[in-house]
Order: structure tokens, then sequence, then C-alpha cells
């Protein structure tokens, strides 16, 4: 009896080992999501104050005939900033609707940060006290979704968008979905 005792580490560790092993083969930044080619959440979500003009954003305006992009975003937020340019890009020069959930920020702090870095959004809901966040997943902002004209979530990407990223991955899956 006191022999299996001696093997009882040894068991512990091997379980150990395998455990590590398989976490160790996934890819970090691959962060799944429950969402992908299902309805989009249900949201109602007020308009952002402060922005003209102030349109609400809800589950419904998500189902536009064409693909679109919902981005979560917020004024604190540094990446957010950092991406922006890359959003206003997708509206504007590849003309996709751009649909956008302020994240647990003040509204006239958001408004002011889009008057400052211009506004390619379609609609922005408020999300003050992250419900939306919720229903969508997030882990943090920024976040982006692609969805279908149908309202079904067909991609999510966790963090800011990147050239790379719009050019190899959102484009070419929006240009698909058209």
């Amino acid at each position: 009896m006191k022999r299996w005792l001696y093997l009882l580490p040894l068991a512990a560790f091997v379980a150990l080992a395998v455990y590590l092993w398989f976490g160790l083969g996934r890819d970090p930044n691959v962060l799944p999501s429950a969402l992908i080619d299902r309805p989009a959440p249900h949201i109602e979500l007020p308009p952002l104050a402060g922005r003209q003009p102030e349109k609400p954003l809800a589950t419904e305006h998500l189902k536009t005939g064409e693909p679109l992009l919902v981005n979560f975003f917020a004024s604190w937020c540094v990446p957010c900033r950092a991406e922006h340019p890359l959003i206003t890009a997708l509206a504007e020069e590849h003309g996709f609707q751009v649909h956008a959930i302020n994240y647990k920020d003040k509204p006239k702090e958001a408004a002011t940060w889009l008057r400052g870095l211009g506004d390619p959004y379609g609609r922005v809901g408020a999300d003050p006290e992250g419900r939306a966040g919720i229903e969508f997943g997030i882990y943090g902002v920024p976040e982006t979704f692609v969805i279908d004209a149908e309202g079904h979530v067909r991609h999510r990407h966790p963090g800011p968008l990147t050239p790379d990223l719009v050019e190899s991955t959102i484009l070419p899956m929006l240009e698909s979905l058209r």
C-alpha cells in the first residue's frame, strides 16, 4: 500500500503535464465567441447624448440587408483612438455601414471625442452600464463584430483593428457577405 502512495505524486505530475501540454498548444490570441453564426444579441440602446444626429441602436438596426460592423469603443480607450482611422476608412472609403456602442463612458466625453476624431458611425448606442457588452460577450474595448445582412454575427475581433487585419480578414469577409 505504501508503494502506491509513492506513485501518487508521479500521477499528479503526469496529469498536470498533460493539462499544460494541451493548454500550450492553443493560440492565446484566439478568443472564441459563442455568437458566431448566431443572431446578434437583443439590444435596445438609447442614442449617445450630445451626438448629432441622435439615433438609438437596437437589434433591428443590425438587419439592414447589407453586411456591417458593430464597434465597441470608449473615449478613455487609447487603442480605440488608434483603430479609429481604420474604422473611418471602412465606412468612408469602402462604403460599409458601421454602428457603434459607446461602452461605459460619459456621453459628453464620447461626443467630444467623436467630434474631434471624426464620426464614421451611422448609429451610436450608449451602454453606460455595460449590459450590451455582456450580451455580446466582450472582453473589453475595442471589440469589433462583423454582422451579415440578416443580423447574424459572422466574425468577432477583440482588441484594436490593425491595417493587416483589415486587409486580410475584415475587408474580404465584408466583401464576401455583400
